[in-house]
């Protein structure tokens, strides 16, 4: 018999202790863990609860014991409320013996706001425990920047589910039947507002009788606790989860549910959440002074038993801190908890080499700082001088999600000992894992990528948005590298991620970036040569986007073709591979088009430009060539249904364009030659073709023609350079 299995004459459904056991023919029960199955079919973000890690897993905050009581105090007072009249509707005035009473419910939400560093982090995690212990506890969620899914609401709700179903195992078979009755709740295809109906709401209501609602209404509602909101990078998603949740309980008003969010005042949650059925506590006005202060003095006195030079000292001079060393300290951290962290950690940290100063030395320095961003130059200053520091931090500071020290040390293509020495330096504002392949490197607080990324703080440390463009570029190279090296699947995921945020850079100048880069990239034989980076990535913002850049300007097409041309010239072996497969991009656009002027100056560069391709091209790669490419330019239009343009693909689009060009001036007649429209039309195919996904059409006309070219109907098959298009008829 199966280790799974048992039976049970004449048993039907019942549970043993976390356990479900069903009913099958034969009298046969099968044992299953219900919510282990469910939990792996869900797939929550496993470091996004209170439970996580906190050293691999930032935030790291946590109320040090004996602070933070008046704000806990306040928030316990508001989530333990259980009001006197749950079944008496809002506003409905009553006759009592000795007066008239107005019901007026407990609002379901609280939201507590302050400055960065002001402890609600360190709060919001005080409280999960607190109403963990109490068995009121459903589920909490920390979002953090740049930390992958927990930066955005992709999987937030059913992270909430997976953990609801943990706290309420009543709740299991209500979230599988919304499962199997709506499989898209499990992917993107569906709105967030459905998923946390299905999945949350709706389950939790269908469980809230007899003895759950009995011990809420005893005891207190059950909790949500969400900390960090405005750490979530997508603020529709953001206002779309607050409208809901306040609708829903708009709705449900007696359901006893309550839910806590913390976050810094962003105008986008302001104007959702400052509304009558929220209570709004200020984090701010709880004064942070004396809790500061014990917990310094404490962290202080705990390190001074550890560390020896420390001990040496305090055995020749006396104590230390002495008190009013103490107290300048903490008048001058103002209020910040992560400033008075990081002051902290700044002081007693090891001695090095580059910095042999003590903590005794460090302790009246931390006094000349200016808030956060002087301790940060002050901390980054300790490594700036070592090799590849500014590519380390600009890394760090713009990754799409964390990585271990091996894993940058990969996409940078150095050695994992150079990230971990200028690391070392760091771990004031840094998590630094304690191994190099486990472990993510983390910044302490999002305060420090703030600062990188805005000039006029860090200054000489700025990490500009233009450093994008090589971490896009150090991303592709995994496409055609060797092996399965520890950053593989980060750059074959996240390549386009990098790039999009460099085109969309209002404040660089995009060829003048585009150049400067060329001068930073030497031709490493592990990677594949820039120049097939280039051309592919602006044929991809060209032709597969609306482009966000340079719209009427054909820089950006002659560029193109001349990275064809240095790409193809390059004796490098990875030239073959991207020729015939390209970069494996993706595109999500909704259907768009656009036009760009064609001139005769462009079509003489790019004639050059293309007749070095064509020249070396036919001399390297003989067989790659298509005979039938010089005849594409009699085509009216030309269309490409890949996502993934190689680069024979652009070389033969780019000989379209000149092809078509030439035809259309000899039709016209017209000295000296006039402009033509390039005209792009992107659009999903899904229809009788080899491939299925993001499609494009090029068109070549004199201006009066291409602004009546309609949108195509339909595509029928064809090979992956060209397809058959049919078109409505053009009204005359």
């Amino acid at each position: 018999m199966p280790a799974q299995s048992t039976y049970f004459d004449g048993a039907h459904h019942f549970r043993i202790d976390q356990q479900t056991i069903n009913s099958f023919a034969g009298n046969q029960y099968q044992i299953l863990n219900v919510r282990e199955d469910l939990n792996l079919r869900l797939n929550p973000i496993p470091d996004a609860s209170h439970t996580r890690d906190r050293k691999t897993s930032p935030p790291d905050s946590a109320c040090f014991p004996g602070t933070r009581e008046g704000v806990i105090t306040e928030v316990t007072t508001w989530a333990n409320a259980v009001d006197l009249a749950p079944r008496t509707e809002e506003g409905k005035i009553e006759n009592t013996v000795s007066a008239l009473v107005i019901y007026t419910p407990t609002p379901h939400v609280y939201w507590l706001h302050g400055f960065a560093g002001c402890g609600k982090s360190a709060v919001s995690l005080k409280l999960a425990d607190i109403f963990e212990q109490s068995g009121r506890f459903l589920a909490s969620y920390f979002f953090f920047r740049n930390a992958g899914d927990r930066s955005t609401m992709k999987r937030f709700a059913v992270t909430l589910a997976s953990q609801l179903a943990s706290a309420l195992p009543a709740t299991v078979p209500f979230i599988e039947a919304a499962l199997r009755t709506d499989p898209g709740l499990l992917s993107n295809c569906v709105s967030l507002t459905r998923q946390l109906e299905r999945l949350v709401y709706k389950p939790f209501q269908a469980v809230m009788k007899g003895e759950l609602l009995e011990k809420a209404l005893a005891e207190g509602p059950f909790i949500i606790v969400i900390d960090g909101l405005d750490e979530c990078e997508d603020r529709r998603g953001v206002e779309e989860f607050i409208n809901h949740m306040l609708g829903f309980f708009d709705e449900h008003p007696t359901i006893p549910l309550r839910v806590f969010i913390a976050s810094r005042v962003e105008q986008h949650i302001q104007a959702c959440l400052e509304t009558d059925g929220v209570f709004l506590g200020n984090l701010d006005s709880h004064s942070a002074r004396d809790d500061i202060h014990k917990s310094v003095r404490e962290s202080f006195q705990t390190v001074a038993k550890k560390d020896c030079v420390i001990r040496a000292y305090i055995r020749a001079r006396g104590a230390w801190p002495m008190w009013y060393d103490l107290y300048k300290l903490v008048s001058h951290i103002d209020g910040s908890f992560v400033l008075a962290s990081t002051i902290f950690k700044y002081i007693v940290q090891p001695a090095t080499v580059e910095d042999p100063l003590t903590p005794m030395d460090r302790l009246p320095l931390t006094l000349e700082v200016t808030g956060l961003d002087g301790l940060y130059a002050q901390t980054l200053a300790r490594s700036q001088h070592l090799p590849h520091f500014r590519n380390i931090i600009s890394t760090i500071a713009l990754l799409k999600r964390p990585l271990s020290i091996v894993e940058i040390a990969d996409l940078l293509g150095i050695q994992a000992f150079e990230v971990v020495g200028v690391l070392l330096n760091l771990q004031a504002i840094i998590h630094v894992p304690g191994t190099d392949e486990k472990g993510e490197v983390t910044v302490c607080h999002t305060s420090l990528r703030d600062f990188l990324t805005t000039e006029r703080r860090s200054g000489t440390f700025f990490v500009p948005p233009s450093f994008h463009l090589s971490l896009s570029y150090y991303s592709v190279s995994f496409i055609f590298r060797e092996g399965n090296g520890p950053a593989r699947y980060y750059g074959k995921a996240y390549f386009v991620h990098h790039w999009e945020p460099f085109t969309s850079s209002e404040a660089y100048d995009f060829i003048d970036e585009i150049e400067q880069f060329k001068v930073r990239q030497p031709l490493l034989m592990d990677r594949l040569p820039y120049h097939a980076f280039l051309c592919g990535m602006i044929f991809y913002n060209l032709h597969l986007r609306t482009p966000r850049i340079l719209v009427d300007n054909l820089h950006l097409l002659t560029e193109c073709a001349k990275q064809l041309a240095l790409a193809i010239e390059c004796p490098d072996r990875h030239m073959r591979l991207w020729l015939e497969t390209g970069m494996g991009y993706m595109t999500w656009d909704e259907d768009d088009s656009y036009t760009v002027q064609f001139t005769e100056d462009t079509y003489k560069t790019l004639q050059r430009d293309l007749q070095r391709a064509s020249t070396v091209n036919h001399a390297n790669f003989p067989d790659m060539i298509d005979p039938q490419s010089r005849l594409y330019g009699k085509e009216d239009k030309y269309t490409i249904t890949l996502d993934n343009p190689s680069g024979i693909v652009i070389f033969n689009a780019l000989e379209w364009k000149l092809a078509h060009a030439r035809l259309k001036w000899e039709e016209l007649k017209i000295t000296p030659r006039p402009p033509l429209e390039l005209y792009v039309f992107h659009y999903w195919e899904a229809w009788n073709c080899p491939t299925f996904g993001r499609s494009f059409v090029l068109y070549l006309d004199h201006g009066a023609n291409t602004k009546r070219l309609p949108k195509p109907l339909r595509i029928s098959g064809g090979t992956t350079s060209s397809h058959s298009i049919s078109y409505p008829p053009v009204a005359p």
